[in-house]
C-alpha cells in the first residue's frame, strides 16, 4: 500500500532508520558479544535483553524499510487546496450540532489524533478527499452516522501542527 507522507515525515522515517542500523544495532551486537563472552547464556540476564533488543530492533527496521519502499513523498505546500487533499487542514462543520471541528490530513507515521492530525487511510479523511467548500458529506460511525459540511479548506504544515516530533531519543531501546 502506498503511504502518502510529508517531506518533513519521510525525513524523520530515513534518520530512525539510520540510527537503528549504523548506531544502535551494532551498539547491542557488542553488548550481545561481551555478555556472551561472560559463559553460560541461559542463565546470563545481560546477553537474554541484549538478544531481545536485537530482536525488536529488527522488527522496527524491517517496518521502516516497508515504509520507505512504499513512501510516496508529497509536498501539500505545492497544491491549491481548492479540494481536500493531502496535508489540507479542514474546517467542518458537524449538522449534529453546528460546533466546528478541524482536522489536517497526513500520513499515518505523522498521524496524532490527539492534536487532530489523522490519516488519510482514515475513515474520516477517506470521507473529504476531493470534497470542496460548501460540500456535505455523511459518514457512518460505531455511535451512529454523522453528517457534515466543509466550511473551509486551507493548507498549514503538518510538522507545524504536530506535538509529538521524533528524535535520536526516541529512536533507541531501553
Amino acid at each position: 500500500m502506498i503511504e502518502p507522507m510529508s517531506i518533513e515525515g519521510y525525513d524523520v522515517l530515513i534518520a530512525e532508520f539510520k540510527y537503528l542500523l549504523e548506531v544502535e544495532k551494532p551498539k547491542v551486537a557488542q553488548e550481545k558479544l561481551i555478555a556472551a563472552a561472560l559463559g553460560d547464556r541461559s542463565e546470563n540476564a545481560d546477553y537474554q535483553a541484549a538478544k531481545e533488543k536485537l530482536r525488536f530492533i529488527d522488527k522496527r527496521l524491517f517496518y521502516l524499510n516497508k515504509m520507505i519502499q512504499n513512501a510516496k513523498v508529497i509536498d501539500p505546500s505545492l497544491h491549491s487546496h481548492e479540494r481536500v487533499s493531502f496535508g489540507s487542514t479542514v474546517h467542518l462543520i458537524n449538522c449534529d450540532n453546528d460546533k466546528e471541528e478541524i482536522y489536517t490530513l497526513c500520513g499515518v507515521l505523522e498521524s496524532e489524533i490527539e492534536n487532530f492530525l489523522i490519516s488519510v487511510h482514515s475513515p474520516l479523511a477517506k470521507a473529504m478527499l476531493g470534497l470542496k467548500v460548501g460540500d456535505e458529506f455523511k459518514i457512518k460511525l460505531p455511535s451512529g452516522v454523522k453528517e457534515y459540511e466543509i466550511e473551509a479548506i486551507e493548507y498549514k504544515n503538518i510538522y507545524s501542527l504536530k506535538k509529538n516530533i521524533r528524535t535520536k531519543d526516541d529512536f533507541t531501546f531501553h
